[in-house]
């Protein structure tokens, strides 16, 4: 499917797409979900106030995505995939601003050192290198500054043909929220609905000592997907407000 055909189809999504000039296109591929019910109070000590959370039922959510990152590029030029092709784990969870739901990202890992400088650059996104491998069933992680350590072992299973309100919950996000030191950055993104695989996890050891009160090996809700191709638009900055 074409850029165009994608920008197209939007009956899926909550609000319609921004009317400026779209920056960046990229593809998230071959993409696992772990999912985990998470406490509030634990929760809120690493997301900004100036953030809301979002809720499924009355809880949070946290989860880990780990896939493969492929043809990142700006509009007008075209990938190159030293840099541009990369594995990429994210620590996310679920928020609202300004009546948008989307994703805040408490961790990002990408597999490539130079590609992880760039990505940090232009978006400001927290981006760091990770030694990470993957083969057909088997996705593997280390960093040694935080000792973080995750590794999956897995075989996918069938098409999801019906997904139900949480499945599309946990992946259907068309805007990504980040905070710095002196602003809140959001970022409107724009793809098809993500198809949806069963997953049978074979060997699960997650190990991210930070986020040990959120994440473990057993997760709530587990996914795989293909992937989706994705139109991303530029950066919009809020200020913070200081509350002393």
């Amino acid at each position: 499917m074409t850029i165009k055909e994608i920008l197209n189809t939007t009956n899926h999504r909550p609000w319609k797409t921004p009317t400026d000039s779209w920056k960046f296109y990229q593809e998230w591929n071959n993409a696992i979900f772990l999912h985990w019910q998470v406490e509030l109070s634990e929760l809120e000590k690493h997301v900004p106030k100036e953030l809301e959370i979002d809720f499924y039922d009355g809880k949070p959510w946290v989860s880990i995505v780990a896939f493969t990152m492929e043809k990142i590029r700006p509009k007008y030029l075209p990938s190159f995939s030293p840099i541009s092709n990369f594995d990429e784990i994210n620590i996310r969870t679920y928020v609202k601003s300004n009546h948008k739901t989307g994703v805040y990202f408490l961790s990002i890992e990408g597999g490539t050192s130079l590609s992880c400088k760039i990505a940090k650059g232009i978006s400001e996104l927290p981006y760091r290198y990770s030694k990470i491998s993957r083969t057909t069933n088997n996705y593997k992680s280390s960093n040694a500054e935080f000792i973080d350590q995750l590794n999956i072992e897995f075989t996918i299973g069938n098409e999801i043909k019906e997904k139900n309100e949480l499945d599309k919950w946990l992946t259907e996000r068309y805007a990504l929220f980040q905070d710095t030191e002196k602003a809140i950055n959001k970022f409107e993104i724009h793809h098809l609905e993500w198809p949806i695989n069963d997953i049978d996890i074979k060997k699960l050891s997650v190990n991210y000592p930070r986020f040990t009160k959120l994440i473990n090996n057993t997760p709530d809700k587990i996914q795989y997907s293909n992937g989706v191709k994705v139109i991303a638009w530029g950066k919009n900055t809020k200020e913070k407000t200081n509350k002393n």
